[in-house]
């Protein structure tokens, strides 16, 4: 078993006791079990899937950094979701709202937000359609 902090930009969402960790990664999902040597990564836009206390979870994540050394991991990223609490009305709702502003957009730095806010709500259905 080993730590894992769950870090945004607001400060520290959850720390966790984990068996296992799952990750979206550039590369491909990438596991870390116990006793893992030092590993750090960029996380993309997915799902993460952790063992704790013998009890799946899922987490939606947006961009980051995982780190693991010591049995000790931080991930550090803009924005991460237990897949308990999303809401699939409220997912569907800003998935709706991304697209149309992804229509709209005239400028490059508007039409990059509007494409990683449809990306991130795009991930919170398929995570929760994933789970049924």
């Amino acid at each position: 078993m080993f730590t894992v902090k769950l870090i945004t930009y607001k400060g520290l969402y959850r720390q966790i006791e984990a068996d296992s960790i799952n990750l979206p990664t550039p590369d491909g999902r990438r596991g870390i079990r116990s006793n893992h040597m030092p590993f750090m990564t960029p996380i993309d836009i997915g799902v993460i899937n952790t063992q704790e206390h013998g009890e799946k979870k899922k987490y939606t994540v947006s961009n980051g950094i995982f780190y693991f050394e010591n049995n000790q991991a931080t991930l550090l990223c803009d924005a991460i979701e237990d897949i308990d609490e999303l809401d699939i009305e409220r997912a569907r709702i800003k998935e709706q709202r991304a697209r149309e502003r992804l229509k709209t957009a005239t400028s490059e730095s508007d039409i990059k937000r509007a494409e990683v806010a449809l990306s991130i709500a795009i991930n919170r259905i398929k995570a929760l359609d994933s789970d049924r």
